[in-house]
C-alpha cells in the first residue's frame, strides 16, 4: 500500500505556498538528520511559483543553503540560457536569489550534442553524491503532472519507461519530435519524499485516474507509477484539479 497523502488546496498560490514549507522543514530535517539536505527541482510552469516563494526572505531566510545540493529530474536538449530550459527557470527564479554555493548545484547537460552522453554524465554526477548506494536517495524530489499522465521526461509509451538499471537516461519523445534527459522511474521512486505539484482544471481528470483510484484504460500513467519503495507520496493539488476526484470532474 502506497504511503501517500492528497491535499486538497484552494488555489495555485495556496499550492506554492504550502510546497514552500515543506521544502523548508524537508530542509531542516535533512540537514539535521545527516548533515545535508538534496532536493530533485522539477521544471515546467508548475513550480516556478514556488522558486520564486523560495526566494523570498520569508523562505530563504530559513534555508541552510550551505547544506543544499539541487539536482535536476529532467532537462530539454537546450542551451542552459535557452528559455525553454529548465535549468534557466530555476536559476532566474531561485538558484541565482539565494546564497546556495555553486558548486552545489547539478544541472543536466541539455546542451551536450549527443543526449545519450549528458545522461551518462550525468548519473556519473548523481553517483558522487551517493557513491555507495543502489539508487540515489533524494531528500525531497519534486514533481509536476502532466495533462497526458507523464512526469519529469518520462511519458506514456517512451522507452525510458523501460528501464530498471540506469539513473539517467536520454528519452526520445515522438510526441514532441525530440529528445529529453530524464532520470528513470527507479531513480525517482527511492526518494525520501515525493511531492508532485498540481493545478489548473484541465488536470482533473488525469488526478483522478493516476492518483485517485478511478479507473482507465491502458497502462499506468508515468505518473501513477512513481511509487515510494521506502518512503512517502503527497500530491498537492488546487481546487480546480482536485475537482475529479469528487466526481464533478
Amino acid at each position: 500500500m502506497i504511503d501517500e497523502t492528497l491535499v486538497p488546496l484552494l488555489d495555485a498560490e495556496a499550492v506554492a505556498d504550502a510546497a514552500a514549507e515543506i521544502f523548508v522543514a524537508s530542509a531542516n530535517a535533512a540537514a539535521e538528520r545527516h548533515g545535508g539536505f538534496t532536493v530533485c527541482l522539477a521544471g515546467g510552469s508548475t513550480p516556478r511559483r514556488l522558486y520564486e516563494l523560495l526566494a523570498t526572505p520569508e523562505f530563504a531566510g530559513r534555508v541552510p543553503w550551505d547544506n543544499v545540493d539541487v539536482v535536476f529530474g529532467d532537462e530539454r536538449c537546450v542551451p542552459t540560457d535557452h528559455e525553454d530550459s529548465n535549468f534557466r527557470m530555476a536559476s532566474d527564479t531561485l538558484l541565482n536569489r539565494v546564497p546556495i554555493p555553486r558548486n552545489q548545484i547539478h544541472p543536466m547537460m541539455g546542451y551536450f550534442s549527443n543526449p545519450s552522453r549528458a545522461a551518462y554524465f550525468y548519473e556519473e554526477e548523481l553517483r558522487k553524491l551517493y557513491p555507495d548506494a543502489a539508487w540515489p536517495r533524494f531528500d525531497l524530489l519534486l514533481l509536476g503532472l502532466g495533462e497526458d499522465g507523464h512526469t519529469a521526461s518520462l511519458f506514456p509509451g517512451t522507452d525510458a519507461l523501460k528501464e530498471s538499471e540506469r539513473w539517467c537516461v536520454a528519452n526520445f519523445i515522438p510526441d514532441f519530435g525530440n529528445w529529453r534527459i530524464t532520470l528513470t522511474l527507479p531513480a525517482l521512486c527511492h526518494a525520501e519524499l515525493i511531492l508532485f505539484l498540481v493545478t489548473g482544471k484541465s488536470k482533473a481528470r488525469i488526478v483522478a485516474e493516476a492518483f485517485g483510484g478511478k479507473r482507465h484504460e491502458g497502462e499506468p500513467y508515468p505518473a501513477e507509477r512513481v511509487v515510494p519503495v521506502e518512503g512517502r507520496r503527497e500530491v498537492l493539488l488546487d481546487r480546480a484539479a482536485a475537482r475529479g476526484l469528487y466526481g464533478s470532474g
